[in-house]
């Protein structure tokens, strides 16, 4: 019996433990997040403005962003936070999207700008045959676990 409960004791700190790891390396080992500074100058450049809102439908205490978007020609910034997290990635998508059905169903139409590894403000360069008048929405999605962080509607 004792054997049983040790197992089971030391699998529920085990478990624990990693999903803390999960959780804590990417806010970790996180590069120094863009300044206001930084960010003021893509507002100051943007074509369009949007926003990533708590209240998603697949959003939830874990998964969400919260702050405004600025998209100019050749830069994505974000001032605001999103929920930490592993292998996170930006995309833009020619229509609103809140859920992981909807963004797995319509993932080939959109296309992937890059990498987001800070989670108070980020600072994404637009690769140079992305035009981004010919998408709306702006969606950060975790690669790894395949889940639905938020997405924001920038026009």
């Amino acid at each position: 019996m004792k054997t049983f409960v040790l197992l089971i004791t030391h699998g529920l700190v085990l478990i624990i433990g990693f999903a803390a790891g999960i959780y804590l390396l990417p806010i970790l080992t996180q590069p120094t997040a863009p300044d206001e500074e930084m960010i003021g100058k893509v507002a100051s450049e943007a074509l369009f403005t949007g926003q990533f809102q708590r209240d998603l439908k697949d959003s939830d205490a874990l998964h969400y962003g919260d702050g405004t978007l600025y998209v100019s020609e050749k830069k994505i910034s974000f001032s605001g936070s999103i929920s930490p997290g592993p292998d996170y990635r930006l995309y833009l998508s020619p229509e609103f999207i809140e859920t992981k059905a909807d963004f797995l169903s319509k993932k080939a139409k959109m296309r992937q700008i890059g990498d987001v590894r800070t989670f108070e403000n980020f600072l994404v360069n637009l690769p140079e045959d992305v035009n981004p008048a010919d998408y709306n929405t702006a969606i950060v999605w975790c690669e790894s676990f395949s889940i639905f962080i938020t997405a924001g509607k920038y026009q």
